[in-house]
This record gives C-alpha cells, structure tokens and sequence, in this order.
C-alpha cells in the first residue's frame, strides 16, 4: 500500500535555519486551508524564551556543543515543552517540543484540537492519521543523522540534556512495498521525500517518540 498527502511545502533553511518544527506547522496549517505565514506563526502564537550561557558556546558544523565543561552544561534555558529554546531565526538555537507547538496550533486553530502524540507509535500514527489525511508533526533527526546526546542546560534547580542533531518534519505518507515514510523535509529544500522506515523510526525513537497530531 502506497498513501501520499499532497502538502504545501515551505523550506526553512535560509529564514528560519533552527525553525524545523514551526516550518512543518505552518505547513499543516497551510494544508488545512489556514492562511498563515511562518514568520507570524512564530512571532504570534510560538512561546520562546531566550539561552542564557554561563560560558561561551562552541558548536561544531553540526550544531554539537564543544565548550570545554566537564557536565557539558552551557548555561541556563527554558523546558522545551514550555517555550521554544532560543529563536527559529538563530542558527545557534536550538528548538522546542510538542508542548510548544500543540499550544501554538490551537491558538491558530477554530474547527481543529491538536494533541501531544508523543509515545505513539508510527504504525499506530500510519493507521490513524496518515490513512486518513491527516498530516503528522514528527521529530527525528537532521537527513536521519545519528542523534548525539548534550548539550546540557540547567532549568531552575534541575539539569536537562538536549538531544543534538534534532530535528522535525511534516509526516504525510508511507510506502509499504518500498518500507519508507514520506515527509515534507523542511531542510536544505528537500521536498518531499522517502526516508527508510526503521532508521525513521529509529531516530524518531532516539527523540523520545515525539509527534503532533490533530483531529
């Protein structure tokens, strides 16, 4: 069985360069016939709150930390379930959770309720929503790179990891004959694009089984 959603597609590289997962909501949004740019979905619905490093920020090409601290800890920052971590139009921020980004659809939303599918699997996402039209906002990882623990930033008393090379994408469809999931990959002008299925689900695992689904 072969399912493909037809999306608009919005490529964040040049504007919004750590801005994945508000790029594949205003693609949702668009594709449920919601007028909305990225610029104002970011500025008027998208809690953030900004990094504050306690020494100086070292990231690699790859957006790793290299700051030279025993626990990796760079400073201080919000709960990425709370607020998005920095801004979408930084490219040395880092991004947000579900938790953000239900809360910025349903501020956009009138007919539509958009929940925290985190946990669920993708089979169950596929057969669910996917079949169905419905679009999946799906955290995996940069072009299904392997995922790198840290850095660390402390919120309040408590000490979160972040997990580097995260990344989003806009589930909309699978090929079982072909074993791939189909995505609106916002990244370097993608597209729409066919990624194995395990190593999808794979880094999609490694990122605490994140998702975003509406009904």
């Amino acid at each position: 069985m072969r399912k493909l959603i037809t999306v608009p597609y919005i490529d964040q590289t040049k504007s919004w360069p750590t801005g994945c997962e508000c790029v594949s909501a205003v693609m949702l949004l668009c594709y449920l016939g919601i007028d909305i740019s990225v610029d104002d979905f970011i500025n008027k619905h998208v809690m953030k709150e900004p990094m504050r490093f306690g020494s100086t920020l070292s990231l690699n090409a790859d957006g790793v930390d290299l700051t030279p601290d025993p626990d990796n800890i760079i400073g201080t920052g919000p709960d990425p379930d709370e607020c998005f971590a920095g801004s979408p139009y930084d490219k040395d921020s880092f991004g947000c959770y579900p938790g953000v980004i239900v809360r910025a659809l349903n501020s956009c939303f009138a007919e539509y309720r958009a929940e925290d599918a985190t946990g669920v699997t993708t089979d169950r996402l596929l057969v669910d929503h996917i079949d169905n039209g419905r679009p999946v906002i799906y955290w995996a990882s940069l072009c299904l790179a392997e995922t790198i623990k840290g850095p660390s930033w402390r919120i309040g008393s408590k000490v979160f990891t972040w997990t580097s090379m995260e990344h989003c994408m806009l589930l909309v469809g699978h090929d079982d004959e072909k074993n791939t999931l189909i995505f609106n990959d916002p990244w370097m002008n993608h597209g729409t694009v066919e990624y194995d299925r395990e190593l999808a689900i794979k880094r999609h695992d490694e990122l605490g089984g994140r998702a975003v689904t509406y009904k």
